[in-house]
């Protein structure tokens, strides 16, 4: 197989297996890019809204809508920033929180499922290739 083939296989697969994760969700109201922007805030914690934008690639506007939706839901807060009042951070609420949480337990709780069909040495290999496609994804 040449490499053009393996990366389209690759990319297929991986594309494959994502949907199947994203369609694992604590709650069906909340759209993906809506549930990025949650996991962000996990992640990297409270962000002004052009921070959020820029780490999530979109305009600004575009962002506004997005936190908009998930403030009115609940999920996050804006606050003033403490040093300057100019800004306004965004973070997660306790319902936000427990909004990623669940829906990452059931994430890894069906993608545990899909592994114990698996043997010990696929389990390796993947777990060898998640390595590699990791530093893919940071180039």
């Amino acid at each position: 197989m040449t490499i053009p083939q393996q990366s389209s296989l690759l990319r297929m697969s991986t594309f494959r297996l994502a949907r199947r994760l994203r369609a694992q969700k604590s709650d069906d109201s909340v759209s993906d890019a809506q549930f990025a922007v949650l996991a962000t805030l996990s992640i990297h914690g409270a962000h002004t809204l052009s921070a959020l934008a820029e780490r999530e690639r979109v305009s600004a506007p575009s962002m506004n809508r997005t936190v908009n939706c998930l403030e009115e839901a609940g999920f996050l807060a804006r606050t003033e920033d403490a040093v300057d009042r100019r800004k306004t951070n965004i973070s997660l609420t306790a319902s936000g929180i427990e909004l990623v949480e669940a829906t990452v337990s059931k994430r890894d709780a069906w993608l545990t499922e899909r592994m114990r069909d698996l043997t010990a040495d696929e389990r390796d290999l993947l777990a060898r290739a998640a390595e590699l496609m990791g530093r893919l994804a940071t180039q």
